[in-house]
């Protein structure tokens, strides 16, 4: 009836094989009560006088021949296919003998309702439950100018019946909805989180980078006329850092596009996201650009989550950028802490009180809020704040979930 998916119970059959098979459900009752069953002195209903004869029997068959059509009609256009389930109904409990219109004659409407109700606009629902009303009021208000016996009180159930069937079609079309909106909102949370990720990458992939190539650059410039050797091997450095900033990129932006509709199944394959395996490296790498990094290993090595991994990783290169760019030292600490059930880290400078904050110490600038971020979605703890005989301390405390350890 829509483009929006309908549940699983309903996918199996289409709303016209359910309203038919109400008719027939229907129509096969309303002729078995009409016998005396056994258990009974006598049938639940006494036949009218036109229900077995042929006229009788011709518009039982007219109105099956309508609610028919009117099944297979309600799905492309629902009020037309309404129109003739509502007609058949009528023309159905005619040679009943009966002051109203039947229940069993309505479960076809019924279900119908419920099908509108559920998967039209709440318009075109609304003006299929004033239909389904007006029908009944109309036949009973034909039946009194008649001058007929009219059954209020069953025509009034069979009134109840048809909302109670709208109610739960609207019920259902609220619930699909709101799955719809929670859908939505948690696919844009994750765009922003995918966003955010990849924000916190590039800063400390390029913040890094820029604070080794600027060091190395402005010794370069000092020595290059005195030591011509050394500013070769401090423009090397600077290449060196360049090339496996840009390697990175390029192994986030094939990231992206292999993620892109179409993208090229045969790329190459990703290189590793850098761990703690990569910290002595990094060390090295920023001593050789003038700031020494000394890293101290506590505990016994285990496995970690890529995660929690890469995280510990990112948030000791950020502070030993932040160093580097801002403290106005020579040297920094690096300790990694490795317990059973946490990874501790902590970075200690001894410059001028605010080097790995890369602000007032409060958080402000990025490298400080992308590394509080990665605490934060990783559930642990977080502090940066300038140590009382002078320098800058970043430490982070990391759990480590139960199946990793």
């Amino acid at each position: 009836m829509s483009a929006t998916s309908a549940p699983p119970l309903l996918k199996r059959r289409s709303p016209a094989t359910w309203m038919a098979l109400a008719w027939c459900a229907g129509s096969a009752l309303t002729f078995l009560f009409r016998f005396r069953l056994p258990g009974e002195s006598q049938p639940s209903v006494w036949p009218g006088v036109l229900l077995f004869r042929w006229d009788g029997l011709v518009t039982l068959a007219l109105a099956t021949a309508v609610t028919l059509a009117g099944c297979v009609r309600v799905e492309r256009r629902p009020l037309r296919g309404l129109t003739l389930l509502l007609a058949g109904s009528a023309l159905g409990a005619m040679p009943l003998s009966v002051g109203e219109i039947p229940l069993l004659q309505f479960l076809a409407v019924d279900v119908a309702l419920y099908f509108v109700a559920a998967f039209r606009p709440r318009r075109t629902g609304a003006v299929a439950l004033a239909m389904a009303l007006g029908t009944l009021a109309a036949y009973l208000a034909v039946r009194l100018l008649s001058g007929w016996v009219v059954g209020t009180s069953a025509e009034l159930t069979v009134a109840l019946t048809a909302v109670i069937a709208w109610l739960l079609g609207r019920a259902t079309h609220e619930s699909r909805a709101h799955a719809e909106q929670v859908r939505a909102q948690a696919a844009a949370q994750a765009v922003t989180a995918e966003r955010l990720r990849i924000a916190r990458e590039l800063h400390d992939m390029v913040a890094h980078t820029i604070g080794i190539v600027a060091l190395q650059a402005g010794a370069a410039r000092r020595v290059i006329d005195t030591r011509p050797e050394l500013a070769r091997g401090a423009l090397g450095a600077v290449e060196t850092a360049s090339r496996d900033t840009l390697s990175g990129l390029r192994r986030m932006l094939g990231a992206l596009r292999q993620a892109e509709p179409g993208g090229a199944a045969d790329a190459a394959p990703l290189d590793p996201s850098p761990g703690l395996a990569d910290v002595n490296r990094l060390a090295a790498r920023t001593t050789a650009a003038g700031v020494r990094v000394d890293v101290r290993w506590l505990g016994s090595p285990r496995p970690l989550p890529p995660e929690v991994d890469v995280s510990a990783y990112r948030i000791i290169q950020e502070a030993v950028t932040n160093v580097v760019r801002h403290a106005g030292t020579a040297s920094c600490r690096v300790t990694v802490e490795r317990h059973r059930k946490e990874l501790r880290i902590e970075v200690v400078d001894e410059g001028k009180g605010k080097g790995t904050g890369a602000g007032d110490g409060q958080g402000s600038g990025y490298g400080l809020l992308g590394m509080r971020e990665r605490v934060s979605l990783l559930h642990g703890d977080f502090s940066a704040r300038p140590c009382p005989g002078g320098g800058f301390r970043v430490a982070a405390r990391l759990p480590v979930p139960a199946g990793a350890r």
